[in-house]
């Protein structure tokens, strides 16, 4: 089984990092935060923790319909997304780029200068959140044993703004038959 191999691989490496994987929740996972979230993880060492960002909870609002203290030039038309439940009154901008050989990086707290400049090289590159994930040390790894997360790699049509809302049920169905149909159950079985 899928969750069994990600576990197995973790005890075999105790070092291992999960910074530039996607974090999908299990289908059981009940956690309001994290229910059928997919992440991604800027950075995870075991010994100082994880840092991510939810991708596929947009809030349907532009970064001008939430900033309004200073010019935004072209960050007035990127969308915010729900990041996590970590300094959920901040909006924190970040910039994803695809470096050869490493995959998906995201650069988080990038200012809104620097924001400005990313799109203007590369429109798509910068995506507004308002809140984070994180994990102390030893606790994504804790959390991994119960098996409360899958991790897959990211590709380019992963990040696609049109493809994040169907994101989770994409990534499990893909998984295989038992959690297609974990994924299509709805959240009380009552209602079926």
């Amino acid at each position: 089984m899928l969750l069994d191999k990600n576990v197995r691989e973790l005890s075999q490496n105790k070092e291992k990092s999960y910074a530039g994987s996607l974090l999908v929740a299990h289908p059981n996972m009940l956690d309001p935060n994290f229910r059928r979230a997919v992440l991604f993880l800027s950075a995870h060492t075991p010994d100082d923790g994880a840092l991510g960002v939810i991708l596929n909870r947009p809030l349907e609002k532009r970064v001008s319909e939430v900033v309004s203290e200073a010019p935004l030039n072209a960050l007035d038309k990127v969308p915010v997304f729900f990041g996590g439940p970590v300094g959920r009154d901040r909006l924190i901008f970040a910039s994803l780029e695809w470096k050869s050989g490493e995959g998906l990086k995201l650069n988080h707290n990038v200012d809104m200068d620097e924001a400005n400049k990313q799109i203007g090289k590369n429109p798509g590159s910068v995506r507004a959140f308002i809140g984070y994930a994180g994990w102390g040390a030893g606790q994504l790894e804790a959390e991994m044993k119960q098996n409360a997360w899958v991790i897959r790699k990211p590709d380019r049509a992963t990040m696609k703004l049109d493809r994040l809302p169907r994101l989770w049920f994409d990534i499990m169905s893909g998984l295989g038959p038992w959690f297609k149909l974990l994924a299509a159950a709805p959240d009380d079985p009552s209602l079926n």
